[in-house]
């Protein structure tokens, strides 16, 4: 056993030393001869690598967070997350697209996955939000919040559901690994999580039943819930789900203007707008291009969502260090001082930088995120390491930890594909149980005309 944890921290040193170097080499004075393509695929592969090289052994799942210094705090580094494999999963269809893996090597990986979410604990066919990799055994993510996380499944079968159009109609092994997708989905309970109402809520715990009594309503990270949720073949909720609950009967539609850019949503914020990665996470598969619905025409909305973070960082009314037009963007991530929903107002700025806030908008704002990508791969080592952007920064505070999220490289190395090849939407939306639910809940989408 000391052997193999030997070879594995040498593993981890010689990935650490590697990139280090190789960033050194690529984001020196010649940055400007880079093309584009070129330090978008530089950049995706190194993301791409949080889920493969970094990726948790035994389970073969995302690690929830994984720290250069190897200061883990409170949190065991064997922790892996539903959410974050989500898009890790996608990350790893991307990374066999492109060749960093072989076919054969990819499968291999989800076969590993899947038998883990056989095996591991889930409640009515809901996922939790962390487990022990080695075990399978829930981690409490809160004092009331160890079982059942109705989001954080979503964003796993996001990733899981492309991945089961990926390989139906393959070789009889990647047919076999489809139709054991197949059995996970079909498994959700999404009627459970409503409780006996038109809501969906958030959690279920064994120990505490319904008492964080979250229900979601919209407008923040979780369309993607209720996408599902109407797709399900088995345990399918009824449209009303949507438009009482999502929608909160019509008073979603909430028409407001911020630094001149217009918007058609009322967001779960004071500040008018939330944190970026409310324009990622559920249009990872989604494809917001040409989606429409009675409450948006969600690219444009996602578009201007994300144009209000750049301007307000570029105006940057608490006068932070560092905050140009190439380097914007405000999300959730680590923060100074422990973790924080960045956001566009003065109340939710704390002066850190979030890569994954910029550069998972590139399909929305493509110009202004290669911007951003030439400005933070020209920064070096102090902001690249083996498995992309480091997740955070504050140039006023002279703080630069080593560290990653999950959460956050996902994001980064799904929308740089779909800015690429639109992969992950193609496999995603092509999916007849998603164009089923799309049509129960009355949306628009050039997916749905073909």
């Amino acid at each position: 056993m000391e052997k193999i944890k030997i070879s594995i921290l040498s593993i981890i040193l010689l990935a650490f030393i590697t990139g280090c170097s190789e960033a050194k080499k690529d984001t020196g004075t010649n940055i400007a001869e880079i093309s584009d393509e070129a330090l978008l695929d530089s950049v995706q592969r190194r993301t791409f690598n949080y889920f493969w090289d970094g990726a948790e052994p035994v389970s073969g799942m995302a690690r929830e967070r994984f720290h250069m210094d190897g200061d883990y705090g409170r949190h065991d580094k064997n922790t892996v997350t539903s959410g974050g494999s989500g898009f890790g999963i996608m990350a790893i269809l991307s990374g066999i697209e492109r060749g960093y893996i072989t076919k054969a090597q990819g499968l291999e990986r989800y076969e590993k996955i899947i038998t883990f979410l056989e095996k591991a604990d889930s409640f009515h066919g809901v996922f939790p939000h962390w487990w022990n990799g080695e075990t399978g055994k829930v981690i409490g993510f809160g004092d009331k919040d160890n079982g059942g996380d109705l989001v954080e499944t979503s964003f796993l079968f996001q990733g899981l559901l492309a991945v089961h159009q990926y390989y139906v109609n393959g070789t009889d092994a990647e047919k076999a690994l489809a139709a054991r997708i197949d059995r996970l989905w079909k498994a959700i309970d999404w009627n459970w999580h409503r409780n006996g109402t038109n809501q969906l809520y958030w959690h279920w715990s064994p120990d505490h039943s319904w008492e964080m009594n979250f229900s979601i309503r919209g407008y923040n990270e979780c369309l993607i819930t209720f996408i599902l949720a109407a797709s399900s073949p088995t345990h399918g909720v009824p449209a009303e789900v949507y438009t009482e609950g999502w929608g909160e009967g019509g008073q979603i539609i909430g028409p407001h203007e911020l630094e001149g850019y217009k918007l058609n949503m009322r967001y779960q914020s004071d500040a008018g707008v939330g944190p970026l990665f409310w324009a990622h996470y559920s249009f990872l598969g989604l494809d917001p291009n040409g989606l429409k619905d009675r409450y948006a025409d969600y690219f444009q909305e996602m578009k201007n969502y994300t144009l209000i973070n750049r301007a307000y960082c570029i105006r940057n009314p608490k006068g932070f260090k560092g905050y140009s037009e190439d380097s914007w963007g405000l999300s959730a991530s680590y923060s100074v001082k422990g973790y924080a929903a960045h956001a566009p107002s003065e109340n939710l700025d704390e002066g850190v930088i979030s890569p994954t806030a910029a550069l998972s908008s590139i399909v929305y704002t493509p110009e202004e995120s290669m911007k951003v990508i030439r400005k933070f791969y020209s920064m070096g080592d102090k902001l690249m390491g083996p498995y992309g952007f480091y997740d955070a920064f504050s140039e006023t505070d002279n703080w630069y930890p080593q560290r990653y999220l999950a959460i956050d490289q996902g994001p980064i190395a799904v929308m740089i594909e779909n800015h690429r090849s639109q992969l992950l939407w193609k496999l995603f939306m092509s999916h007849p149980d998603i164009q089923n639910g799309l049509k129960k809940l009355g949306f628009e989408s050039p997916y749905l005309r073909k």
